[in-house]
């Protein structure tokens, strides 16, 4: 196994949202590869967990990454959260991300949940992608 296309994954799916324009429409630049400190824009983006797990054969070293963005909104509603969590859904699905390490065989949705947070006041939709990469490293 190799996690060693993990960060040239993340920083390819973190440059995909971040330059869509679509999704810039919804939420500006507040797009985190982090929770973001301080004071917390009302709508945001941001980078989550990951797991990863050995996908390597005979042909080489590979792994398939499980990770998650999340859109948070605070009392803008659901109607803007889901709007934002469809345009990251749009920009992620089958992309053909140029990885600094490595080759992205797919990139796929596997699941959204989304929820209401009562005491923050918050909504948030949590998608979960699958990507299957190669690593193409000697």
């Amino acid at each position: 196994m190799s996690y060693g296309m993990g960060a040239a994954l993340q920083e390819a799916v973190f440059g995909a949202v971040q330059a869509d324009v679509a999704l810039s429409a919804l939420v500006g630049s507040d797009i985190f590869d982090q929770l973001p400190t301080g004071k917390v824009p009302p709508l945001f983006v941001t980078l989550g967990t990951e797991a990863v797990v050995d996908r390597s054969d005979v042909d080489g070293k590979g792994a398939e990454h499980r990770f998650v963005v999340s859109v948070i909104g605070d009392a803008c509603g659901f109607a803007k959260v889901k709007a934002a969590a469809a345009a990251v859904s749009d920009v992620l699905v089958d992309a053909d991300l140029t990885l600094t390490r490595g080759r992205l065989v797919y990139l796929r949705f596997d699941r959204a949940v989304a929820k209401r947070d009562t005491r923050k006041n918050l909504r948030r939709v949590d998608l979960r992608f699958v990507a299957r990469v190669e690593d193409n490293h000697s």
